[in-house]
């Protein structure tokens, strides 16, 4: 019924009652491989070099396996920045910067916003492509296009 063994169920009802469930305060031991504080110091001393410090640990410890050292993996190397507060844009990378939304204009009616494109299109020949300009009126974009030129070169000046 319960779908557990009776040996499951003997020992959770030993002494008549139910007994709670041990594992949240069980003694774990600390793992073998834990590394010590001296370690943690070192990995940090070595993502703060100046040739590593704005390498990510996906990069660095790769690159240090190649010159034969082998301190920790690269998840310790990632786990270890962060207990740091290390893990955001060291050494010379930047923080990422906020990139405004473009604007966005509304045409209430026709020649009051134009838009353009340049869209390459390919050819039967490998690297040659023809170029399609388009101008169109943003009011009327779905009936018709204002203007448009297919060329095979770029110029420098277009005639429209």
């Amino acid at each position: 019924m319960l779908e557990i063994s009776s040996r499951t169920y003997k020992r959770w009802t030993q002494e008549g009652e139910v007994k709670a469930d041990g594992r949240p305060n069980a003694e774990r031991p600390e793992p073998a491989n834990k590394l010590t504080p001296e370690e943690k110091h070192q990995v940090l001393e070595i993502c703060n070099e100046e040739a590593w410090q704005s390498l990510p640990p996906s990069q660095i410890v790769p690159a240090l396996a190649d010159e034969g050292v082998y301190i920790a993996s690269e998840s310790s190397f990632y786990r270890i920045l962060k207990e740091a507060g290390q893990l955001h844009h060291r050494g010379r990378a930047q923080a990422p910067k906020k990139v405004s939304k473009p604007k966005s204009y509304k045409a209430t009616a026709p020649n009051q916003v134009w838009s353009w494109d340049i869209t390459f299109l390919a050819t039967a020949i490998v690297g040659i492509f023809f170029r399609l300009y388009l101008i169109m009126d943003i009011y009327s974009r779905a009936r018709s296009l204002a203007g448009r030129s297919m060329k095979t070169r770029r110029r420098t000046m277009l005639p429209c």
